[in-house]
């Protein structure tokens, strides 16, 4: 638990510089993955009504404002987008930017809603960031509704990189930690990223885990020389 509280104090410390070092960081193009997220989640909800939409580890609320637009987009109403974080900095950040959201300082592992109670569940580059992920991944199955979905999107470790991965891998563990660290006058919190990546779960594991909490997998796409991933798994 002591690794999980310093992890959430890294986050408090970086929250008000968190969107410029990320949006340099990624040049933008992560976007487009979670564009791609949220309407291939919704295309496999295949409801044009949807109560209750959870972001786990929301940050400073980004994903849950993709999920407001694609639902606009693809002519979905939504009755609530809920964030749920255990950074006071980081929901400092995202109440003032999407004060229409609603928010819970909660883990991972301890989400304060009830059960059966979401149409959808997402956690976007957080899930590495959760020290007891077994249990977490169990807490989202008892939040979803049945046939709820539970979205993924992280960077997964690659055991296997091809040349442009390589380079990718050479970028991610040399150049985004001054960046980051840069902007953010912390290296320490971006040195943790590359970290975080390494000794994080692959794609195969992520989706063993998944199915062992009670989800069948629906879809797995890697993007961009494979340095994100999108997994999406339906509640049984």
């Amino acid at each position: 638990m002591q690794k999980q509280e310093k992890i959430v104090s890294m986050f408090d410390n970086i929250a008000p510089t968190y969107d410029t070092a990320n949006r340099v960081m990624s040049m933008g193009v992560d976007k487009s993955w979670r564009r791609k997220a949220c309407d291939m989640a919704y295309e496999f909800s295949a409801n044009d009504t949807l109560d209750k939409i959870v972001d786990i580890a929301c940050g400073t609320g980004d994903m849950m404002e993709y999920w407001r637009s694609r639902a606009e987009v693809n002519g979905i109403a939504i009755g609530e987008i809920v964030g749920v974080d255990p950074s006071v900095g980081m929901v400092d950040v995202a109440r003032k930017k999407y004060p229409l959201f609603n928010y819970h300082i909660a883990s991972a592992t301890d989400i304060p809603l009830k059960d059966a109670s979401a149409d959808i569940l997402s956690i976007t580059y957080g899930i590495r960031n959760v020290v007891q992920r077994e249990d977490a991944l169990k807490e989202f199955n008892r939040v979803l509704k049945k046939d709820g979905l539970v979205v993924i999107l992280e960077f997964m470790k690659n055991e296997n990189p091809s040349s442009l991965g390589k380079i990718m891998n050479f970028y991610t563990n040399k150049i985004l930690p001054k960046v980051g660290g840069f902007i953010s006058k912390n290296l320490e919190a971006y040195e943790y990223l590359p970290n975080s990546i390494e000794s994080f779960s692959t794609v195969k594991n992520m989706q063993n885990e998944l199915v062992a909490a009670g989800f069948e997998m629906l879809y797995t796409k890697s993007f961009s020389m494979d340095i994100s991933t999108l997994l999406i798994a339906k509640k049984l």
